[in-house]
């Protein structure tokens, strides 16, 4: 696995070229967005419009290395540049898709197909019959008494498992 220093500064790179495309195709200097590497769960990328930030998954890019860069950084920017080009729309509106396509080059795919068992976080649930695996919004809601959840099979509450 490559180093993370190295895939960080690939992105950046990605940033910038992908950037200048924009800049060409629109003949405008559209202002280069801040990028961290602080974003945490299931999602690859995120993008703040106003604040014309991105936010990427460091673990997801860890991963997936060339195909995270290739596809998540074209996808976070493309929806600064419509933002900024063309005000508020449709977040994977037209606007967006050409965006992707006619301007960065890249198919515009809306989700990430990357794996993310490492950072799905589950919870283990116990009934009469089954152990259960509850993501962390379910086992939350549990814990806050907002909820409580039975087994399909057996109809018994689910008990959390403490290890």
């Amino acid at each position: 696995m490559p180093d993370l220093r190295i895939l960080k500064l690939q992105a950046q790179r990605q940033l910038k070229q992908s950037l200048a495309l924009a800049n060409q195709f629109f003949n405008k200097e559209f202002t280069i967005p801040v990028m961290n590497f602080e974003l945490r769960g299931q999602k690859a990328g995120v993008a703040y419009l106003q604040q014309n930030k991105i936010r990427l998954n460091p673990v997801l890019l860890a991963e997936n290395g060339a195909a995270f860069i290739q596809q998540v950084v074209p996808h976070e920017l493309a929806h600064l540049l419509v933002y900024q080009q063309f005000g508020r729309v449709q977040p994977h509106g037209k606007e967006w898709k050409m965006m992707m396509e006619q301007v960065l080059g890249k198919p515009a795919h809306i989700y990430h197909q990357f794996s993310t068992t490492s950072v799905a976080k589950q919870f283990s649930y116990q009934c009469n019959c089954q152990i259960h695996l509850l993501s962390i919004r379910r086992h939350n809601a549990i814990q806050r008494s907002q909820r409580s959840y039975i087994c399909r099979k057996c109809k018994q509450i689910l008990r959390f498992q403490t290890i």
